[in-house]
């Protein structure tokens, strides 16, 4: 039995797979409800129809990967945006290399190959739950932690912070469209998540895409969508992002980075308010809110001929500047506390805070690598801590190994190639606190490189966490379909 009855949508196009599914998940005291194809369940979502329960309580989602109209996949990456704290499963007949890591990038939470066991399907479902209930208890621990000083989920009380929450305020409710810029790891997302649910638009969709992460040939139809057959692999229709966004707001991650073709097409959409799918002739008309981010220097890449200056002043009619964690300083122990308290019930850890002079140690560092390195830190030091309080011996800022001694170690068991590459690039990304810009500066490769490799090792993870499951299977009695 799993931890607590959960409201589940289960979608597959095979009868009996999905009825055995819904036996099983019923007899185990969960509500459910399942659709025969995605594009059923995905209307019921939007419409807010699943009958038994709200869209909202739902606790899971199980999916089948080969469907028609819309494979698993799609059906992940859009309800992920309705539904973005809710795990999903996928379940495939198929099981590839390839669709594993597909799966990951989407945004499943784990990938499971038929046939397979109820009793290990059953171990999933409850790693599962516990993984949604820990996130929902963590929202609350945000409330009750950041108290007075959190501003829709951005945590700060420094005089800098109160002047971003402020300018927020007063942009939330315009049409207009916003830059935002700091550096990496100053939570530039977050900024972009609280005008849009603070505005008008709140009850329309929130779409956010990292222009960084996105080969560039790809990049256009995932923006503007694309027609069957306009180019290989181009199966069916797809909307783009400007489209699900259509009356919300559009979250463009890393503008700067933006190809100059993408630039010229980008800038005709903001003046005509029109959009054209790869391979179309026809326009759509799209009512969109643009919030662009970067950490780069725009007006240097105007001069350097990179990015164009007309479509820097229609993105840049409100500017809005995060401060980095070294001009807000007074904000690291409310940042810590939240941190240690978040990460403290997820890895059910005693920690309960730094010592004062743990805490002094914390405040000294430069943190380069901004709020998402100090997160990053204070998890590291929850999951290895024992004691109840973390004191200043554990706080060991910039110790960090130096070059040789990363080197020497990384070659003892004799690694191949690949594997050496991928040890260095992760040491150098843990050294400058996984900003992507200074990291690819020092391994001489571009952002969409680093991109590529950090996906490629977490598919390598995934396919090794998979044969692990495979390795340690029970005994226990086959589904296959």
């Amino acid at each position: 039995m799993t931890h607590y009855p959960a409201k589940i949508i289960l979608v597959d196009d095979d009868t009996e797979m999905r009825e055995m599914l819904f036996d099983f998940l019923s007899s185990q005291g969960h509500t459910v409800v399942s659709f025969p194809l995605a594009t059923e369940a995905f209307e019921a979502m939007v419409n807010d129809s699943l009958v038994k329960f709200s869209v909202n309580e739902a606790d899971l989602i199980i999916t089948d990967l080969a469907m028609p109209e819309m494979d698993g996949l799609e059906f992940i990456q859009r309800s992920k945006k309705r539904l973005p704290g809710v795990p999903m499963i996928l379940v495939t007949a198929f099981g590839t290399i390839e669709s594993a890591i597909e799966s990951t990038k989407a945004g499943a939470y784990a990938y499971v190959v038929k046939p397979f066991k109820l009793n290990e399907f059953e171990v999933t479902l409850r790693q599962a739950l516990t993984h949604n209930r820990l996130q929902r208890e963590n929202i609350l621990l945000r409330g009750e932690v950041a108290q007075d000083h959190s501003f829709h989920k951005i945590i700060g009380k420094s005089k800098a912070m109160r002047q971003v929450f402020d300018l927020i305020k007063r942009v939330a409710n315009a049409s207009a469209n916003i830059l935002v810029t700091g550096d990496s790891g100053t939570g530039k997302e977050m900024v972009a998540n609280a005008i849009h649910e603070l505005g008008a638009r709140s009850k329309k969709p929130f779409v956010a895409i990292n222009c960084t992460a996105i080969p560039d040939n790809l990049l256009e139809s995932e923006l503007f969508g694309h027609v069957k057959g306009s180019f290989t692999g181009a199966i069916s229709d797809k909307i783009g992002l400007f489209e699900e966004a259509n009356g919300g707001t559009l979250f463009l991650d890393e503008i700067g980075d933006l190809d100059l073709n993408l630039q010229a097409k980008l800038l005709r959409v903001l003046q005509e308010k029109t959009i054209k799918p790869v391979g179309s002739n026809k326009t759509k008309q799209v009512d969109v809110r643009i919030i662009a981010a970067t950490h780069k220097d725009l007006k240097k890449a105007i001069k350097d001929e990179t990015f164009r200056e007309d479509l820097f002043y229609r993105l840049c009619v409100i500017p809005v500047e995060i401060p980095s964690l070294k001009e807000r300083r007074e904000d690291i122990p409310l940042l810590v506390n939240h941190f240690v308290k978040k990460y403290a019930v997820i890895n059910n850890s005693p920690v309960k805070g730094f010592s004062p002079r743990a805490m002094q140690k914390m405040l000294q560092n430069s943190w380069e690598g901004n709020v998402r390195e100090l997160e990053n830190y204070v998890e590291r030091l929850v999951v290895l801590s024992t004691n109840e309080w973390i004191e200043e011996s554990e706080v060991m800022l910039g110790s960090l190994e130096g070059g040789e001694s990363v080197l020497a170690t990384a070659v003892n068991d004799w690694p191949s190639l690949a594997e050496l590459e991928k040890r260095y690039i992760l040491a150098v990304l843990e050294k400058v606190g996984g900003r992507k810009e200074k990291a690819s500066q020092i391994l001489g490769i571009n952002r969409r490189t680093l991109y590529r490799k950090e996906l490629e090792y977490s598919g390598q993870e995934s396919k090794e966490s998979a044969r692990n499951d495979h390795e340690t299977k029970d005994d226990g009695n086959s589904l296959r379909h």
